[in-house]
């Protein structure tokens, strides 16, 4: 390079990008993204890809690297497919399984006049008219099979039935899978339409014979979810499942088929499964668990001579084990991060002893930006609940903190309502950021949180603004007795139930909060069962439609645990983000909240993102996302 002015030029951007001592907004989303492919075949290397955003160009490039199990440098590849198993081909190889939508119903004016090719006109006689963030355009998609190189279009193995696999809207690969001996496709759906697919969770275990075209049920005895089945090497099948209908939040157990029948090897423990992977000597299972506000890897034996055995934790830090990626022999390759780290490859040896964390990290794409700035201090607080119990409380410092100074402090307000509140590392909200910006940030692990047992995780069912929501008074209650906590300037943060929350809280908060950010947030429930598309969610967690009068669980919901009920007390600035393709919480909540406020004359904003869903997935936006939390919480903290 002979120019020294773009030397210049290229050194500067440099510093820009890496020079900065704490995390920035424009660093996060910059962020490489790796992700797994899998094992090779020879069970020495490891294949992945590594996303990255470019901010300058608004695009996201991808680069496939293989590495061996052993470390060392990655080597960039073109072409990786030969070496690692495609499950989409048959065992023998001689068939291929691959999915396309399939036009089974009219919605548009189109579909019934040919004369208006002009209207925009969609017509629906039966609910589940849209779902997550897509209108029902009346196509479903449907597995096909057909023979390895060939022209045909294939097999439809759903033919003329209105029903998606893979599952709406987060369905993959994983929901079609072949049989050991290539003679039977298992796929997973909900053979459930209109009304009653937005009614149930029953989602089941189907298997396809290719030669008879014949198609059973494996999991008609079960009314919950049935997904993720998997053989093991020695042929036997394993899969995820929820008992009870209608109910998203279930325990997930896993069940094996042994001797034809299915067997729930987890039934006796107090936890739920992530995720699952069959060892290779097919004895045992390794799963992926929420336990004690992180998640770890486990294994559990198979049942043998009527003999049960309970799970094993394998793996035990700080720190979220992420997924399985894979085994070879005493090595698994698992993906981890926390809230300091975005994921990356680890390896897990199996062999030296349980409980031990015994694991060295085998990518590295992040390390030049970490290694530039200062970390975040991440704690472990045990707080007293009101009913007696100790519930984990993550707290986070600012980078340099000092504990001579006081630190305006965030309690966060977890979504799900049952997700966990791990070790996680989230591109928006991003504990590492907030406490890069000069916050001390409260998280809680409060009813509701899968993780410290069944009991606890199932509290908050009907109960949404009740023992949790003093949960969160008392993690911020607790922390705000610390000398170096500001307690003039405390703020309340949080999406989705985490969003509902905050609605809550702005009308029963006793004056301790001078900001709250509510994003995709329920602020109306009568308004939220009328317009949101899964109506098993708020059956399940509000005890019924608000028109059950009678009923005391739909009394609490729409009555003293609905945060509409109590915008006469609202008297503290907040700031309202929503998408408009979001529509599980749809834009109703937050143009009511946000028209309340103003009417109310509280100091209010709303950040309205067209083109996003109950997330923020677009990297200028997220930019703009970023950009707009911290102004406010700088002008109203």
């Amino acid at each position: 390079m002979r120019n020294p002015i773009l030397k210049i030029l290229i050194f500067l951007f440099s510093i820009s990008i890496y020079a900065q001592d704490v995390m920035t907004p424009e660093m996060l989303i910059q962020l490489n993204k790796v992700s797994a492919k899998g094992i090779t075949k020879d069970k020495k290397h490891v294949l992945y890809s590594v996303s990255n955003y470019s901010l300058k160009t608004n695009k996201t490039t991808s680069t496939t690297y293989m590495v061996t199990l052993f470390g060392g440098q990655p080597n960039e590849l073109w072409n990786y497919k030969s070496l690692i198993n495609d499950p989409s081909v048959s065992p023998d190889g001689n068939y291929k399984l691959f999915t396309k939508e399939v036009k089974l119903m009219d919605v548009t004016a189109q579909d019934s006049y040919n004369d208006v090719p002009l209207s925009n006109v969609k017509i629906y006689n039966e609910l589940n008219y849209r779902h997550w963030d897509k209108w029902e355009d009346g196509k479903y998609s449907h597995v096909f099979f057909k023979p390895v190189n060939s022209k045909s279009e294939g097999t439809d193995i759903m033919e003329g039935e209105r029903f998606d696999c893979p599952q709406q809207p987060f369905g993959g690969a994983e929901d079609y899978i072949w049989s050991p001996d290539s003679k039977k496709i298992l796929y997973v759906t909900k053979k459930l339409s209109g009304t009653e697919y937005t009614l149930s969770t029953n989602s089941d275990i189907y298997e396809y014979n290719i030669v008879t075209k014949q198609t059973k049920n494996l999991t008609e005895y079960n009314k919950g979810y049935d997904q993720n089945p998997a053989f093991s090497n020695l042929g036997q099948l394993a899969w995820l499942q929820m008992k009870r209908d209608g109910y998203e939040a279930d325990k997930n157990d896993i069940i094996v088929m042994i001797n034809g029948n299915p067997v729930n090897i987890t039934s006796a423990w107090d936890g739920t499964v992530n995720s699952f992977y069959w060892g290779e000597e097919g004895e045992k299972i390794y799963f992926v668990a929420p336990t004690g506000g992180t998640v770890q890897l486990f294994e559990i034996k198979l049942p043998s001579d009527g003999k049960f055995y309970q799970p094993e934790q394998i793996t035990s830090g700080q720190f979220d084990i992420r997924g399985i990626v894979g085994q070879s022999g005493i090595q698994m390759v698992v993906k981890r991060g926390d809230m300091n780290h975005a994921t990356e490859l680890y390896v897990v040896d199996l062999k030296k002893g349980k409980n031990k964390g015994s694991m060295r990290q085998l990518t590295h794409h992040n390390d030049k930006t970490y290694n530039s700035i200062n970390l975040s201090k991440v704690e472990k607080r045990m707080v007293k609940t009101t009913d007696g119990k100790d519930m984990l409380t993550w707290v986070i410092y600012p980078p340099n903190f000092d504990p001579t100074k006081k630190y305006p402090t965030i309690l966060y307000c977890q979504g799900g309502p049952q997700g966990a509140l791990s070790q996680f590392y989230s591109y928006r909200w991003n504990f590492q950021l907030m406490a890069a910006n000069g916050y001390i940030i409260v998280a809680p692990n409060r009813r509701g949180m899968p993780g410290h047992g069944v009991e606890w995780n199932e509290q908050i069912s009907k109960d949404y603004g009740g023992q949790n929501m003093k949960d969160y008074l008392s993690a911020i209650d607790d922390v705000a007795k610390e000398p170096y906590v500001d307690k003039d300037r405390l703020g309340c943060i949080g999406a989705s139930y985490g969003g509902y929350s905050v609605f809550y809280l702005a009308g029963n908060h006793d004056g301790r909060f001078k900001s709250f950010i509510s994003h995709d947030g329920i602020f109306n429930e009568q308004s939220m069962y009328g317009t949101t598309e899964e109506l098993f969610f708020v059956n399940w967690d509000l005890g019924g439609p608000y028109w059950e009068k009678e009923n005391p669980d739909v009394q609490n919901a729409y009555g003293k645990f609905n945060p509409i009920n109590y915008v006469d007390k609202w008297d503290t600035p907040i700031l309202i983000v929503q998408g408009e393709k979001d529509y599980r919480v749809p834009i109703g909540q937050a143009l009511e909240a946000f028209q309340a406020a103003q009417l109310r004359g509280v100091k209010s904003r709303l950040l309205l993102f067209p083109d996003e869903n109950h997330w923020v997935l677009q990297g200028q936006n997220s930019l703009v996302w970023q950009r707009e939390f911290y102004k406010w919480l700088k002008e109203t903290l």
